[in-house]
């Protein structure tokens, strides 16, 4: 049996989830790059300005630059993927139970992380902040790496081909019904932390005494 978990929401908590509106954050961080911040930006950053396929990630950074394109501002450089980058720098907390559920799941076959994110870098940043590391995944699938958002079951199909394993004999553990439950139309499970939590997890899968 392969386990994959879900980051945010599950794994680790965003402690400053709250602190401002996405579009405003951005705009702050385009401006201390010399961008010009159109007047109606609240506006064009709500407006959909990429043509992607039902359950593909748009990466931020490219809905940053196409939004204003349509105001008719140019991003010289990177200055989009930066803004957003530091735009989203997090700042989180681990979840009781999480460093446990991930090394007990470890002991019984291989483990993915699985998050849906269209930020680039956040993943990475998470981790690093977290009581968690790269090196407690056997892979590390984000839906802005692989271009697929949960719950498209492209997204699940990766991270079981890279955890060598059918669809069906993934165990993903979340807290979103509606995205991470996308693995049971590929006959795997889904186990919700609100119901079942990480404390409580190796008891769930039978993996205690």
């Amino acid at each position: 049996m392969a386990v994959s978990f879900d980051l945010f929401g599950t794994l680790v908590e965003r402690v400053d989830a709250g602190a401002g509106d996405p579009a405003a954050r951005v705009a702050a961080e385009l401006a201390t790059r010399d961008v010009a911040v159109p007047d109606d930006w609240a506006a064009a950053y709500r407006e959909r300005h990429i043509d992607a396929p039902e359950g593909a990630e748009v990466p931020l950074p490219a809905h940053v630059s196409a939004a204003l394109a349509s105001r008719g501002v140019d991003a010289p450089g990177n200055a989009a993927r930066r803004a957003v980058v530091a735009a989203f720098d997090p700042e989180i907390r681990t979840r009781d139970g999480a460093v446990d559920a991930v090394a007990a799941a470890r002991e019984h076959g291989p483990v993915a992380l699985c998050s849906n994110c269209s930020v680039p870098e956040l993943v990475g940043r998470t981790l690093v902040r977290s009581e968690l590391s790269r090196g407690d995944f056997d892979a590390v699938v984000s839906s802005v790496g692989c271009g697929w958002r949960k719950p498209t079951a492209a997204m699940f199909e990766t991270t079981a081909r890279q955890l060598d394993v059918e669809p069906a004999d993934l165990v993903h553990v979340g807290d979103d019904p509606r995205t991470d439950g996308g693995i049971e139309a590929l006959g795997g499970r889904f186990v919700d932390v609100t119901d079942v939590p990480l404390t409580e997890l190796a008891d769930e899968l039978g993996w205690s005494g």
